[in-house]
């Protein structure tokens, strides 16, 4: 399915990464497996299915002995998200980042837990415990949650069959049941180079949230042309989005924080007024600065970004377009599905977008 950037030129602030995606960071992987089973009615419990759970690797080695500089940010918490307590307190992440659906969170939290104690069999006997990182989106529209479709195996495949390069976007993965401003939504993702491609920002979201009328497209007010089209029958339920960002560049937790409160405003730019109901949850991490699981130093000296405007404000920047940006890249990568009971969701038509933008003169 085309992208942003195949269907019109965008005149972003910043260059993009050769793929324009959270995989332009060197050492970042994403896999899917996509779980699609079934019509008709729904039957608690069996089907139909229309989900699947997206893993997000920092780095190719073993997390858990080596974990990478992170942070996390709630901008509305009506949500289940894993492994955000200890994020805070210690500010690494030590396993690969997982998103699903809501029911499946902690299934997926325990699949998780499995994978790293098949590597790190000291976990819980000779050291402490570990820290799975999982987010989820509500996909119960077209899905079956009750079934909790998502099992360990499949927490496995995701993990092992992540690649770098180019990610498969829309309808995959933990994407594959979800809406965007009642269009068909998944994943998405989007890279920013900053300081003369020195370093590389990227998104990857998993977007299931907003209101028909908000949708904007560069502030163009798409949304407002199809509030009597390509609707879902039925209402849909309040959404949500999950945000992860990545960036080579040698940040400390704090900074990565303060990156991650960015992701807001890229949010913002699509329309969204994070609503009651919507659960809006941002992971942020670096390759850089890696901190051992057994360290024997007691200083343990490390570059960082050095905290002025000018070094700061690009990668700011960097966030916002990349979110923005990985959000359109959802929508439009999407392809109608219907689910259980019939629902379903339609995919924006991309001819209708493109004119719009032309009348609106953002192309």
């Amino acid at each position: 399915m085309p992208r942003l950037r195949d269907l019109i030129t965008v005149k972003s602030s910043l260059p993009t990464g050769s793929d324009n995606a959270i995989t332009d960071i060197p050492g970042v992987r994403v896999g899917h497996v996509t779980l699609i089973e079934g019509e008709g009615a729904l039957v608690r419990g069996t089907g139909p299915i229309r989900t699947g759970v997206t893993a997000i690797l920092p780095h190719a080695g073993n997390l858990f002995r080596d974990k990478v500089t992170a942070a996390v940010r709630t901008i509305n918490g009506f949500g289940k998200a894993t492994g955000f307590l200890q994020v805070q307190e210690r500010g690494t992440i030590e396993t690969p980042i997982l998103l699903t659906n809501t029911l499946n969170t902690h299934r997926v939290a325990d699949g998780l837990t499995a994978y790293m104690l098949r590597d790190n069999p000291d976990i819980g006997v000779t050291t402490g415990g570990v820290n799975p990182v999982v987010g989820e989106c509500h996909d119960g529209f077209l899905n079956d949650m009750h079934g909790r479709h998502v099992h360990e195996e499949h927490v496995f495949q995701a993990i092992e069959s992540a690649t770098d390069g180019p990610v498969v976007e829309g309808c995959v993965g933990a994407g594959t049941g979800t809406q965007c401003f009642r269009f068909k939504g998944g994943i998405g993702t989007a890279s920013r180079h900053v300081h003369e491609g020195r370093y590389t920002v990227g998104a990857l979201v998993q977007s299931n949230y907003g209101r028909r009328e908000q949708l904007l497209f560069f502030g163009a007010p798409v949304g407002q042309h199809f509030l009597d089209r390509y609707l879902p029958e039925a209402p849909t339920p309040p959404g949500s989005i999950m945000m992860v960002l990545a960036t080579d560049a040698p940040f400390t937790a704090r900074q990565l924080g303060r990156l991650a409160m960015r992701a807001a405003f890229g949010l913002a730019r699509t329309g969204s007024t994070c609503q009651d109901g919507s659960g809006d949850f941002v992971i942020a991490f670096s390759t850089s600065n890696r901190q051992p699981h057994d360290s024997e130093t007691l200083i343990e000296p490390a570059e960082r970004i050095a905290d002025s405007g000018s070094n700061l404000d690009p990668f700011f920047l960097a966030v916002v377009e990349s979110i923005e940006e990985a959000i359109l890249n959802s929508l439009l990568a999407a392809r109608t599905i219907t689910g259980r009971d019939g629902n379903t969701l339609h995919a924006l038509p991309h001819d209708e977008l493109v004119d719009l933008l032309e009348h609106y003169r953002r192309v």
